[in-house]
Protein backbone atom coordinates (compact mmCIF):
# COMPACT_ATOMS: atom_id res chain seq x y z
CA UNK A 1 0.00 0.00 0.00
CA UNK A 2 1.57 3.11 -1.06
CA UNK A 3 2.45 5.98 1.13
CA UNK A 4 -0.79 8.51 1.77
CA UNK A 5 0.22 12.07 0.99
CA UNK A 6 -1.73 13.78 3.43
CA UNK A 7 -1.51 17.53 2.30
CA UNK A 8 -0.63 20.54 5.59
CA UNK A 9 -3.78 22.20 5.02
CA UNK A 10 -5.22 19.27 6.67
CA UNK A 11 -2.73 19.07 9.73
CA UNK A 12 -4.74 21.92 12.58
CA UNK A 13 -1.89 23.34 15.05
CA UNK A 14 -2.39 24.99 18.84
CA UNK A 15 0.38 26.34 20.74
CA UNK A 16 0.73 26.26 24.50
CA UNK A 17 3.05 27.19 27.20
CA UNK A 18 5.88 24.50 27.43
CA UNK A 19 6.58 23.53 31.07
CA UNK A 20 9.84 22.83 32.34
CA UNK A 21 13.24 24.65 32.83
CA UNK A 22 13.38 27.94 31.01
CA UNK A 23 12.72 30.94 33.21
CA UNK A 24 11.19 33.72 31.68
CA UNK A 25 11.74 32.23 28.34
CA UNK A 26 8.99 29.55 29.58
CA UNK A 27 6.72 31.96 30.94
CA UNK A 28 6.44 34.30 27.82
CA UNK A 29 6.26 32.04 24.60
CA UNK A 30 4.00 29.37 23.56
CA UNK A 31 6.52 26.88 22.28
CA UNK A 32 4.77 23.89 22.70
CA UNK A 33 2.91 22.57 19.50
CA UNK A 34 -0.18 19.98 19.41
CA UNK A 35 -0.21 18.64 15.75
CA UNK A 36 -4.14 18.19 15.91
CA UNK A 37 -5.93 15.51 12.24
CA UNK A 38 -9.00 14.71 12.04
CA UNK A 39 -9.20 10.92 10.64
CA UNK A 40 -13.02 11.11 9.60
CA UNK A 41 -12.94 14.10 7.49
CA UNK A 42 -9.86 13.79 5.51
CA UNK A 43 -10.67 13.51 1.92
CA UNK A 44 -7.22 12.30 1.28
CA UNK A 45 -7.59 8.83 2.67
CA UNK A 46 -9.31 5.90 1.17
CA UNK A 47 -11.79 3.89 3.42
CA UNK A 48 -9.36 0.89 3.93
CA UNK A 49 -6.67 3.34 5.00
CA UNK A 50 -8.64 4.92 7.37
CA UNK A 51 -9.89 1.83 8.86
CA UNK A 52 -6.07 0.72 8.93
CA UNK A 53 -5.19 3.72 11.20
CA UNK A 54 -7.95 3.74 13.02
CA UNK A 55 -6.93 0.63 14.52
CA UNK A 56 -2.89 0.93 14.25
CA UNK A 57 -3.55 4.44 16.18
CA UNK A 58 -6.58 3.51 18.56
CA UNK A 59 -4.48 4.69 21.42
CA UNK A 60 -3.61 8.02 20.09
CA UNK A 61 -7.36 8.98 18.41
CA UNK A 62 -9.88 10.94 20.87
CA UNK A 63 -13.82 10.09 20.73
CA UNK A 64 -13.95 12.71 18.29
CA UNK A 65 -11.75 10.36 16.09
CA UNK A 66 -9.09 12.93 15.84
CA UNK A 67 -5.04 12.38 16.19
CA UNK A 68 -2.95 14.14 18.38
CA UNK A 69 0.55 14.24 18.62
CA UNK A 70 2.47 16.87 21.30
CA UNK A 71 5.77 17.88 20.46
CA UNK A 72 7.79 20.17 23.33
CA UNK A 73 11.34 19.03 22.97
CA UNK A 74 12.91 22.46 22.08
CA UNK A 75 12.42 26.06 22.82
CA UNK A 76 11.64 27.08 19.44
CA UNK A 77 7.48 26.21 18.17
CA UNK A 78 8.92 26.43 14.98
CA UNK A 79 11.36 23.48 15.73
CA UNK A 80 8.94 21.51 17.67
CA UNK A 81 6.42 22.11 14.79
CA UNK A 82 8.53 20.38 12.59
CA UNK A 83 9.00 17.49 14.69
CA UNK A 84 5.39 17.28 15.07
CA UNK A 85 5.15 16.64 11.08
CA UNK A 86 7.62 14.30 11.45
CA UNK A 87 6.35 12.08 13.96
CA UNK A 88 3.24 12.70 12.45
CA UNK A 89 3.93 11.01 8.86
CA UNK A 90 6.12 8.48 10.78
CA UNK A 91 3.11 7.27 12.58
CA UNK A 92 1.05 6.98 9.84
CA UNK A 93 3.50 5.03 7.94
CA UNK A 94 4.14 2.40 10.53
CA UNK A 95 0.36 2.21 11.19
CA UNK A 96 -0.19 1.38 7.53
CA UNK A 97 2.71 -0.41 6.47
CA UNK A 98 1.81 -4.33 5.93
CA UNK A 99 3.30 -6.88 7.96
CA UNK A 100 4.66 -9.56 6.52
CA UNK A 101 3.20 -12.85 7.30
CA UNK A 102 5.55 -15.53 9.10
CA UNK A 103 6.25 -18.71 7.21
CA UNK A 104 6.45 -21.74 9.57
CA UNK A 105 9.83 -23.32 9.85
CA UNK A 106 10.87 -26.41 11.61
CA UNK A 107 13.66 -27.20 13.53
CA UNK A 108 16.89 -28.31 11.71
CA UNK A 109 17.32 -32.28 12.54
CA UNK A 110 21.11 -31.23 13.48
CA UNK A 111 19.77 -29.28 16.94
CA UNK A 112 17.04 -31.95 17.22
CA UNK A 113 19.96 -34.42 17.57
CA UNK A 114 21.86 -31.98 19.36
CA UNK A 115 19.58 -31.89 22.14
CA UNK A 116 18.53 -35.15 22.64
CA UNK A 117 21.91 -36.06 22.86
CA UNK A 118 22.43 -33.47 25.55
CA UNK A 119 19.49 -35.07 27.29
CA UNK A 120 20.92 -38.09 27.29
CA UNK A 121 24.16 -37.46 28.90
CA UNK A 122 22.80 -35.12 31.64
CA UNK A 123 20.37 -38.07 31.95
CA UNK A 124 23.27 -40.48 32.50
CA UNK A 125 25.27 -38.03 34.81
CA UNK A 126 21.84 -37.96 37.25
CA UNK A 127 21.64 -41.49 37.08
CA UNK A 128 25.10 -42.29 38.36
CA UNK A 129 24.85 -39.64 41.16
CA UNK A 130 21.98 -41.25 42.63
CA UNK A 131 23.23 -44.87 42.93
CA UNK A 132 24.82 -46.36 46.95
CA UNK A 133 27.15 -44.35 48.08
CA UNK A 134 30.03 -46.64 48.85
CA UNK A 135 31.20 -46.78 52.76
CA UNK A 136 34.53 -47.40 54.08
CA UNK A 137 33.96 -48.71 57.05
Amino acid sequence: MPDPLVPAEELSFSYSRSSGPGGQHVNKVSSRVTLWFDLDASPSLTDEQKARLRQGLAGRLNRQGRLWLVARASRSQTMNRQAAVRRFYELISQALAEETPRRPTRVPRASRAARLTAKRHRARIKREGRGKIATDE
